[in-house]
C-alpha cells in the first residue's frame, strides 16, 4: 500500500481526536474598509490573544488557520441600524463572529447603523479622544512602559496602526477590531465589587494605561487626557501597590453590583438557567416529519436542569396551551388563532385555575405525554396551505410568560428578573391570524400582505425584547417558510433563526443548545478610542442607542449600540480610519458592556486595548492577521448581498478589492504590468476567493431563502463560525488515528484516504473508493472522522449537518464543490499550494486525477491571474 502523504512544514497539523480537549491556534486579522455601517466576517493565524472558543483536541496539528447582523451606517445626518438573527456559538472549536457598523470615512458625522432593515438615528458619534502628549507632563505619574492589552473578547485587523491618514485608509483591505461582549475567558476576568472610575469630561474608565499621581490619587484619562480624582483611592506609596486594583493590572475587569445588595454575593455565570422556555409547536405535519419531531422533542425534555420551567403551545388553525396542575393527564386550553387574543380572554387564561409554565422536575412526565399524543395532519391539503396560526401562538406564549402585566388598580407592571426564551418549532408558513400571507404566491395581493405581515412580525419581536424574551425559530421539512416573514420576528428579538432538512439529529441538537444559551438582558455597548481614530462601521446585534450622559459627563462622544440580548457567541464587527494623521506613539481604544446577567446582577464589562503606530507599510502589513481581515471584508461584503442578484454583484466587489489590495500594498513584477499580492497578507486572496465561490456568495446553496438565512446568521456569528463559513477547515485522516490539516484544495481527494470537511453549517466526511473497498480499515476511518466531527462542533450554534459519503456518490459534489479546483493547474502550481503532492509516485497520482469531478470554476490561480495579479507565494 502506498505511502501516505505527509505533512507539509508550516502548513499542517496532527489531530487526534479526543472529545475532551481540541484545541488550535487563535484566529485574528479583521480588515475592514468603507463608510459607516452597522451589520452584523474570515481570517490568519492569530495570535495568542483570542482563542478560547476553540477546543481543540491536544494532539491536533493544524495551520493557524480558524474558523452577527444589524448595520450601522453614518455619512450622512440619518444613521440607520438593523440586525439580522444572530447565530450563537458555544465554546467550541471555532470562535464566534463579529458585526459591523459604519460612519462617515473622513470628518466625524452621525453613524448609521445599516443591514436588513434601518432605523432613522441622530445624534453624530464623533469621539473626542484627547491629547496623550498631556501624559508625559505628569511627573509623578507611573511612566514605566507596560505590555500592549490584549484581550480574548477583542480581535484587531492588526496589531499596529498606519500613522499616514492616506495610507491607513484605503478601503479594499481597512482596519477593523471584533469584539465579543459577552465571550466567556479563560481565566475569568478580573472581578470588581465595587463603582468604576470614570472620567468626568469623556465618561471613560480608569484602565491599566491610566497615568497616576500616586501621591494625590488623580488619574489622567487616555481617552480625553482629562485629569480626575479617586477619591483618595489611587494614593499609594509606590507604583507597585497600584497594581493591586484590577482595573489598573488588566485589560478586561468586570464591575459587579448585585440585585440583592449583598456585599458578599457575587453571581456565577451559568449556561444552563431556570429562565422560561416555552415550545410553540407547528401541529400540521405530515407523518414522517412527526415521528422526527417527537423524537427530538422527548430528548429535548430529557436534557433540561430540573428547574428549568417550560411550557408548550400547539398551532394550526387553533391554538392549544397545555396545562401542568393535573399530574399524568394532558391537557389544554384552546384558543381561536384567527385574530390576536383579546385582552380578556388573556386575563381568564392567566388568572385561572390552570399552570401553563411548570418546572421540569414537576412536569416532566406530563410533558412527554403531550409530546406522545402528537398526531399527524389527517386533511388532504398540500403543505403550504395548511392553516398555521403561529403569530398569535406567539403572542399567548409572550402574555403567559410576562404573566399578570399590570396590577390594574395601582398601574404596576411587573417583568421577568432573567431573560426568557420561545423556541418555534415551524414545518410551513404563518397562513392564518396576524402576520399572515396568503397560500400561494400567485394571490393577486401578495406583495402587499407580504410587507404588512413583515411589519407586524417585526413589530411582535420588538415587544418580546421589551420584556426581556428572547425568539428562536427553528424550521424543517420541505415546505417553504417564507423566510422573508418570519425572519423579523426571530432578528427583532435577539433570537435565531435556522433552517433543517428535518426534524431529525440536527434539529434535536439545535432544539438543545437554544435553550441552554444564557442571555443577558438591557446590554449596551460603548465604543471610546482615541482622537485620532473614527469608528465607520458596526455590525452585530444590537442597535443604535441614544444616550443623554452630558449631565454626568461633559463630553461623552462614545458610540452606543443597544444589544437585543447577551449572550457569549454574539460579536461585533467595528471598522474604523483615521481622522487625520497620527502623531503619538499609541492609540486606545475602550468598549464597555452594561447588562444585566441572568441573576439579576448588574455588570460592566471593561476591555482597553493600546495599539502602537507606526509610518512603514510593511511593518503595519506584518502585523495583519489574515483572518480576522477576511471575516470583517466578509460581513461588508455581505451587508450589501441582499438577493441573488446582489451576491453576484458582491462577487465583482471581491474581485476589485484584490485588485485595489496588490495596487495600493503589492509591488511592481519587474517588466510587467502585473502586481504582486503582498506575500505578508498572503492568506488573504485565498479566504476571498472561498467567499466568493462559497455558499454566502456562491451557487453552492440552491434557494435563495437558504441563502438569506445563511447570510443574516454570519452577520451575527462568532468569529470562529464566521471563518468556518468562509473558508472551511479540511482535516485528511491518518493511520493510528491522527488527522493532518490541509488546504482546502480538490487534491485533496486521494482514494485511499478519508477526509473530513468543516464549512461551519456543515461538516462533510468523505470516503476515498479505494478505503471504502475495505471494509476494517473503513468503518475504523469513519469512526474516527465522526468522533473528530462531533468534537469540532460540540458545543457550536446553530449545530450543523454532518453527511458521510463514499467517492462517485452523488452526495460526494456537496463536498467536491466546496474544494478549490486545482487539478487543472500545472503540476508546479500544484505543489506550491499543496506540497504533500511531492511525496506521492506515479500511480498514487494517475488515482488522484481520475478521482475529480470535473467543474467549469477558474482555479485560485486562475482567478486571481484574470484579475492581472501575481498570487502571493503560499506560506
Amino acid at each position: 500500500m502506498a505511502t501516505p502523504p505527509q505533512a507539509s512544514p508550516g502548513y499542517s497539523r496532527t489531530i487526534t481526536p479526543q472529545m475532551d480537549s481540541l484545541s488550535s491556534k487563535p484566529d485574528q486579522s479583521a480588515m475592514s474598509p468603507a463608510p459607516p455601517t452597522i451589520s452584523s466576517g474570515a481570517p490568519r493565524f492569530p495570535p495568542p490573544m483570542s482563542q478560547q472558543d476553540q477546543i481543540p483536541s491536544p494532539s491536533i496539528k493544524l495551520p493557524t488557520m480558524l474558523s452577527p447582523a444589524n448595520g450601522v451606517k453614518t455619512g450622512s445626518s440619518v444613521p440607520h441600524m438593523s440586525t439580522p438573527p444572530g447565530p450563537p456559538v458555544f465554546a467550541s472549536p471555532v470562535r464566534p463572529a463579529a458585526v459591523p457598523f459604519r460612519t462617515s470615512p473622513a470628518t466625524p458625522q452621525p453613524v448609521a447603523f445599516s443591514s436588513a432593515s434601518s432605523l432613522p438615528t441622530s445624534s453624530p458619534p464623533y469621539f473626542s479622544n484627547g491629547s496623550v502628549e498631556l501624559q508625559q507632563q505628569l511627573p509623578s505619574a507611573i511612566e514605566e512602559p507596560m505590555p500592549d492589552g490584549k484581550s480574548p473578547c477583542v480581535l484587531f485587523s492588526a496589531h499596529k496602526v498606519l500613522k499616514h491618514k492616506k495610507q491607513a485608509n484605503v478601503p479594499s483591505l481597512g482596519f477593523g477590531v471584533l469584539v465579543s461582549p459577552g465571550r466567556d475567558t479563560s481565566p475569568g476576568p478580573q472581578v470588581i465589587q465595587r463603582d468604576p472610575h470614570r472620567c468626568l469630561d469623556c465618561g471613560a474608565y480608569s484602565n491599566l494605561y491610566s497615568n497616576i499621581l500616586i501621591g494625590s490619587g488623580q488619574w489622567q484619562c487616555v481617552i480625553c487626557g482629562n485629569l480626575n480624582g479617586s477619591e483618595g483611592e489611587y494614593i499609594a506609596l509606590s507604583k507597585e501597590e497600584l497594581r493591586n486594583f484590577p482595573e489598573l493590572s488588566s485589560p478586561l475587569v468586570d464591575f459587579i453590583q448585585t440585585g440583592n445588595k449583598r456585599p458578599s454575593f457575587v453571581p456565577v455565570t451559568d449556561s444552563r438557567t431556570s429562565a422560561p422556555v416555552f415550545l410553540v409547536i407547528d401541529e400540521c405535519l405530515d407523518e414522517q416529519h412527526l415521528q422526527y419531531l417527537q423524537s427530538s422533542l422527548h430528548a429535548f425534555v430529557e436534557s433540561l436542569p430540573p428547574t428549568t420551567r417550560i411550557g408548550i403551545i400547539l398551532y394550526g388553525r387553533a391554538i392549544s396551551v397545555y396545562d401542568f396542575s393535573e399530574e399524568s393527564i394532558a391537557s389544554a386550553e384552546v384558543i381561536p388563532g384567527g385574530a390576536s387574543p383579546t385582552q380578556e380572554a388573556l386575563k381568564a387564561l392567566i388568572y385561572g385555575t390552570g399552570i401553563y409554565l411548570s418546572p421540569m422536575h414537576a412536569s416532566k412526565e406530563v410533558a412527554h405525554l403531550i409530546f406522545s399524543s402528537l398526531r399527524p395532519y389527517k386533511l388532504n391539503v398540500p403543505e403550504a396551505s395548511r392553516d398555521r396560526c403561529l403569530g398569535t401562538a406567539v403572542e399567548v406564549a409572550l402574555a403567559i410568560i410576562q404573566g399578570p402585566s399590570a396590577d390594574f388598580s395601582r398601574g404596576v407592571v411587573k417583568r421577568p428578573g432573567v431573560n426568557s426564551r420561545i423556541i418555534v418549532c415551524a414545518g410551513g408558513p404563518n397562513t392564518y391570524g396576524p402576520g399572515s400571507v396568503p397560500h400561494s404566491y400567485t394571490h393577486p395581493n401578495y406583495p402587499h400582505k407580504e410587507k404588512t405581515a413583515i411589519k407586524w412580525m417585526e413589530h411582535l419581536g420588538r415587544e418580546a425584547h421589551q420584556q426581556n424574551t428572547v425568539i428562536d425559530i427553528l424550521c424543517a421539512g420541505t415546505c417553504p417558510v417564507r423566510v422573508p416573514v418570519l425572519q423579523p420576528l426571530a432578528k427583532a428579538s435577539g433570537g435565531a433563526f435556522v433552517l433543517h432538512d428535518d426534524f431529525g439529529e440536527a434539529f434535536g441538537m439545535n432544539l438543545q443548545r437554544a435553550s441552554a444559551r444564557a442571555a443577558g438582558s438591557h446590554g449596551l455597548l460603548e465604543i471610546r478610542c482615541s482622537d485620532d481614530i473614527l469608528v465607520t462601521q458596526v455590525v452585530g446585534p444590537g442597535e443604535e442607542a441614544h444616550i443623554e450622559n452630558h449631565e454626568t459627563f461633559k463630553n461623552d462622544l462614545s458610540l452606543c449600540i443597544q444589544m437585543l440580548s447577551v449572550e457569549e457567541t454574539q460579536c461585533f464587527s467595528i471598522s474604523m480610519e483615521n481622522r487625520h494623521d497620527i502623531k503619538s506613539d499609541f492609540v486606545f481604544f475602550q468598549f464597555a458592556i452594561q447588562h444585566s446577567n441572568v441573576y439579576q446582577a448588574d455588570i460592566t464589562r471593561v476591555m482597553t486595548i493600546r495599539l502602537p503606530t507606526v509610518d512603514s507599510v510593511p511593518e503595519y502589513l506584518q502585523s495583519v492577521e489574515d483572518e480576522v481581515a477576511a471575516v470583517l471584508i466578509a460581513k461588508r461584503t455581505l451587508l450589501g448581498a441582499k438577493s441573488h442578484s446582489d451576491a453576484i454583484d458582491m462577487r465583482t466587489t471581491i474581485d476589485e478589492r484584490v485588485k485595489d489590495i496588490a495596487l495600493k500594498f503589492g509591488s511592481q513584477v519587474p517588466k510587467s504590468k502585473l502586481r504582486q499580492f503582498p506575500k505578508e497578507i498572503s492568506l488573504l486572496p485565498e479566504f476571498l476567493f472561498h467567499l466568493r465561490r462559497g455558499p454566502l456568495l456562491g451557487n453552492i446553496v440552491g434557494h435563495e431563502d437558504e441563502r438569506s438565512v445563511l447570510r443574516n446568521l454570519f452577520l451575527n456569528a462568532s468569529f470562529d463560525l464566521s471563518l468556518r463559513m468562509v473558508a472551511p477547515r479540511c482535516l485528511m485522516h491518518r493511520e493510528g488515528g491522527t488527522f493532518e490539516e490541509l488546504p482546502a484544495y480538490d487534491l485533496v481527494m486521494q482514494s485511499d484516504t478519508a477526509v473530513v470537511l468543516d464549512h461551519g453549517t456543515d461538516v462533510f466526511i468523505w470516503l476515498g473508493a479505494e478505503l471504502a473497498a475495505d471494509e476494517g480499515r473503513s468503518a475504523a476511518a469513519l469512526a474516527a472522522c465522526k468522533t473528530l466531527a462531533e468534537e469540532l462542533t460540540e458545543l457550536r450554534f446553530p449545530a450543523p449537518r454532518i453527511l458521510a459519503f463514499k467517492e462517485g456518490s452523488s452526495q460526494a459534489r456537496y463536498f467536491v464543490s466546496r474544494l478549490i479546483p486545482a487539478h487543472k493547474d500545472p503540476p508546479y502550481e500544484q505543489e506550491a499550494r499543496f506540497p504533500q503532492l511531492r511525496t506521492l509516485t506515479t500511480e498514487q497520482r494517475t488515482k488522484l486525477k481520475s478521482s475529480f469531478i470535473h467543474f467549469d470554476d477558474p482555479s485560485f490561480c486562475e482567478w486571481i491571474r484574470n484579475l492581472k495579479v501575481v498570487p502571493p507565494e503560499p506560506i
